[in-house]
């Protein structure tokens, strides 16, 4: 398969988990969490999707194109490591969707990534919240959640907290 390929792969992938999402997180109050903004394509497309909710987004060095920028208030700048385990005094309450998409290409880096999330996401996210990622995420507080049709495996995931 092409990168071209794989990448539009990823990306129907990523966009039907999160449009899963919204049936997942009804009903459920907190805002949503952005790891990474890339471009702004994700958060455009969380915007439209929960247009009601305050959607905060972590990037370490926002570049976004400018229709794409959330607004400073929903900005958090800086590393996730530095950023992500304090973030929880800044919000208005526990999420109740995280959209976790900073894959490097680096399969060690990923593999130490998914592990720093894994740990420190769950205290983020109220109790049924929803996790998508690009990364798999092992923890006894994450809960694997069936992927939308015709997704195979290990392309995108998504998560229930426990």
């Amino acid at each position: 398969m092409s990168r071209l390929d794989s990448f539009i792969r990823r990306l129907e992938a990523q966009r039907a988990c999160l449009d899963a999402s919204r049936a997942l997180i009804a009903g459920l109050d907190g805002p949503i969490l952005e790891l990474g903004l890339g471009n702004g394509r994700t958060f455009d497309h969380l915007r439209c999707l929960y247009p009601d909710r305050e959607i905060f987004v972590f990037e370490r060095r926002p570049d976004a194109h400018p229709a794409s920028m959330p607004d400073p208030d929903h900005l958090i700048v800086g590393d996730l490591e530095e950023t992500l385990p304090g973030a929880l005094a800044r919000l208005p309450g526990p999420a109740a969707l995280v959209h976790s998409d900073i894959g490097t290409g680096d399969a060690a880096r990923n593999a130490r990534i998914a592990r720093w999330l894994a740990a420190t996401l769950p205290p983020l996210i109220r109790t049924g919240g929803v996790v998508a990622s690009d990364q798999k995420l092992e923890s006894p507080d994450l809960l694997p959640q069936p992927l939308p049709d015709a997704l195979s495996a290990e392309r995108y995931f998504l998560y229930r907290r426990r």
